[in-house]
């Protein structure tokens, strides 16, 4: 009898744990957020790669509701600030790229490891000031399952001349 007391209490407070699982879509909206249209890659690749429960996404750059790429050097044209906010329009765009791929944010397990890099002139050091864009929207739209592992790296130029370009691997139910 004692088992079965301890069985039920397990499968009831794993059931309430399920049910506290945050809606993504809900969360997005309540913080204000709308995920871009997800762009077609510009050159010879895909945007999403899944393997057993992994999606690894291709690096991508903050674009606009409407589409729009961003452009400048942090550090040159853009403040720190305006990376930030550049890193977290680029953290909506690889959602919606994910969404495509998997179909529902929902199944999303954990962020994995991201790779953050800055388009910055060499003397620029403040590189994982302008990803925490990126990883401040991950942990407030996922919580604890947002946090990941990352490198923030300053790079000489990038594509269009976007200020940064981040890529993701992302663990999802099967």
């Amino acid at each position: 009898m004692k088992n079965l007391i301890l069985l039920y209490l397990l499968i009831t407070s794993a059931s309430a744990a399920f049910a506290q699982q945050p809606d993504v879509e809900k969360k997005l909206k309540e913080l204000g957020l709308q995920l871009p249209p997800n762009q077609k890659p510009i050159a010879n690749y895909v945007k999403a790669v899944r393997s057993g429960n992994l999606v690894f996404l291709s690096g991508q750059g903050p674009s606009t509701i409407d589409g729009k790429l961003l452009a400048g050097k942090v550090g040159k044209e853009l403040t720190i600030e305006q990376g930030y906010d550049a890193a977290k329009l680029t953290g909506l765009s690889l959602l919606s790229s994910l969404k495509e791929e998997i179909g529902d944010l929902n199944k999303v397990k954990r962020i994995v490891k991201v790779l953050g890099m800055v388009n910055c002139p060499e003397n620029f050091t403040d590189h994982p000031k302008v990803i925490n864009g990126f990883s401040d929207l991950m942990v407030a739209i996922f919580g604890e399952k947002g946090k990941h592992a990352r490198s923030a790296v300053g790079m000489n130029s990038l594509p269009f001349n976007i200020p940064v370009e981040i890529e993701m691997v992302i663990e999802v139910e099967n």
